[in-house]
């Protein structure tokens, strides 16, 4: 279990990006985190693995606090926290079964990942995952010859390749069309199930989120406004996390757009079969 006791940031310049935030995450559970820019989402999940240090407050990851490591325990621990990045975070020029090796970095040390000298076992892994994301016959390709949606996986295979007991995503959707982002949510959603795996998942995408989590944790200026389920966020509560807005219009824009991107694709897949 993921726990955070009045944990909170305050950045040098003088603004409070989180605020006491109490948050806890049993094991297995997805949490989707939302709320409008500058509300702390992003800080929030770095604090946890402390890219980001905390100003105050406690991060518990099982028995362990996290917030007390020092260097070499916490380079440990941090094993146990897989990370999915917005851009991916990618080396360019690796191939794409060299980037998925890299989550097990902190397990075969410096010299045997220098020389790509990885215990047969977990290449068989690496493979069993590419298959898993749909990326077998892309193995040997460099990452910079992928899409978007396929870096993302290559980015999730990294994540479960490196075994953790929780998945700290930031915004895995960002730059993926509508169609896609729904195939990586869908992607992350079933790994967890699957392999017990807790997740945060910073996400811009109200509606993507009630579609693939059970839980949704809502943020305004660093604190927790709201903590329930996809069905309890009404337009009220919506209005209380990001402000005044026509929600309704809102919504029938998203469904616009889901259906505009049904109909193209299908216009597609027409023009290929003809």
């Amino acid at each position: 279990m993921l726990r955070l006791h009045r944990l909170s940031k305050q950045y040098q310049a003088g603004d409070d990006a989180l605020k006491g935030v109490d948050l806890e995450v049993p094991d297995g559970q997805v949490v989707a985190l939302i709320g409008p820019s500058g509300a702390g989402k992003s800080t929030l999940i770095r604090c946890i693995n402390r890219l980001v240090e905390p100003s105050s407050g406690q991060v518990f990851l099982d028995d362990e606090e996290v917030t007390a490591l020092g260097s070499r325990r916490l380079r440990r621990t941090r094993r146990r926290m897989g990370m999915i990045f917005q851009e991916y975070a990618l080396i360019e020029r690796l191939t794409v079964m060299e980037n998925v090796l890299s989550g097990q970095l902190g397990y075969v040390g410096f010299l045997r990942s220098y020389f790509r000298r990885f215990p047969t076992e977990t290449v068989q892994q690496a493979f069993q995952l590419l298959e898993r994301v749909g990326l077998t016959e892309h193995y040997d390709k460099r990452a910079d010859e992928l899409s978007g949606g396929q870096r993302q996986r290559v980015g999730i295979a990294r994540a479960i390749l490196q075994q953790p007991d929780i998945l700290l995503v930031d915004e895995p959707t960002a730059s993926l069309d509508p169609r896609t982002s729904r195939q990586i949510m869908r992607l992350i959603s079933e790994l967890c199930s699957e392999r017990q795996l807790a997740a945060i998942v910073n996400i811009h995408d109200v509606t993507l989120a009630q579609m693939f989590v059970a839980r949704i944790v809502g943020l305004r200026e660093g604190e927790v406004v709201f903590d329930g389920k996809p069905d309890d966020l009404t337009n009220e509560v919506l209005t209380e996390i990001y402000g005044e807005e026509d929600w309704q219009t809102a919504n029938d824009r998203t469904e616009e757009k889901e259906r505009a991107a049904k109909e193209s694709l299908e216009e597609q897949m027409k023009g290929l079969s003809g």
